[in-house]
C-alpha cells in the first residue's frame, strides 16, 4: 500500500461548514475508490506566494491517505471541478507503507494535535475580532467626543465673530482705530 498526500488551497472566505463539505466529499471520493483516509491537516488560512484569483490569502489543506494509485486521478479531477479550490498537488509520500496500523495510529495522534491547534487558533482570531471590535467602538467614541467639541466650538465662535467684526466695522467707519490714534496723539505733545 503506498501513502499519497495531496495538498490543496482553499479560497479564504470558505465557511467552516463548507470546509467540512468539501472534507466529506474528499472522504467519499477515497472510500469508494479503496482509498483509506488518514488525515485532513486544515493549516489555516496563509498568505500566499502570489494572488490567484485575486486571492493572496489562501486556507492550506492537506490530505493523507493509503491507496495503489487508482483514487488519484479520480480525487484531483474533482478538486479541478470545486470551485473553492484554488490548486492542488498529489504527491507519492511513501512508495510501500509496511506497517499500517503504527502509521494509523501516528495519522491519530496528529489529528488530534491539529484539533487542539484549530481550537487554540478559533480562539486567538476571536479574541482579536473582540479587541478589533473595541478598537472600533473606542474610535467611533472619540469622534463622536471630536464632534460634539467642534460643534460646541462652532456655537460659542458666532459670537466671538460678531464682536470681532464690530470692531473691525467701528475701525472702518472711524477711519482709524485707538491704537493707530495714540501714536498720532503722542507725536502731536512732542511738537508742543
Amino acid at each position: 500500500m503506498r501513502e499519497y498526500e495531496t495538498t490543496f488551497i482553499v479560497q479564504p472566505e470558505i465557511s467552516e461548514e463548507g470546509c467540512q463539505e468539501l472534507f466529506e466529499r474528499i472522504d467519499g471520493i477515497l472510500s469508494r475508490e479503496g482509498a483509506e483516509r488518514l488525515l485532513h491537516d486544515d493549516q489555516g488560512k496563509r498568505r500566499m506566494a502570489y494572488e490567484i484569483d485575486e486571492f493572496q490569502k489562501g486556507r492550506y489543506v492537506t490530505t493523507y491517505y493509503f491507496d495503489e494509485g487508482k483514487a488519484v486521478g479520480v480525487l484531483e479531477r474533482a478538486l479541478r471541478l470545486e470551485e473553492s479550490v484554488l490548486r492542488f498537488l498529489t504527491v507519492m509520500k511513501e512508495d510501500s507503507v509496511s506497517d499500517l496500523d503504527a502509521r494509523r495510529t501516528e495519522a491519530k495522534e496528529q489529528e488530534r494535535v491539529q484539533a487542539e491547534r484549530a481550537r487554540e487558533r478559533a480562539e486567538r482570531e476571536a479574541d482579536e475580532e473582540r479587541q478589533r471590535q473595541e478598537a472600533r467602538v473606542a474610535a467611533e467614541a472619540e469622534a463622536a467626543r471630536r464632534a460634539a467639541a467642534e460643534a460646541e466650538a462652532a456655537e460659542a465662535a458666532p459670537g466671538e465673530a460678531s464682536a470681532a467684526d464690530g470692531e473691525a466695522d467701528a475701525e472702518s467707519e472711524g477711519g482709524e482705530s485707538a491704537e493707530a490714534a495714540a501714536p498720532e496723539a503722542a507725536s502731536e505733545e512732542e511738537k508742543s
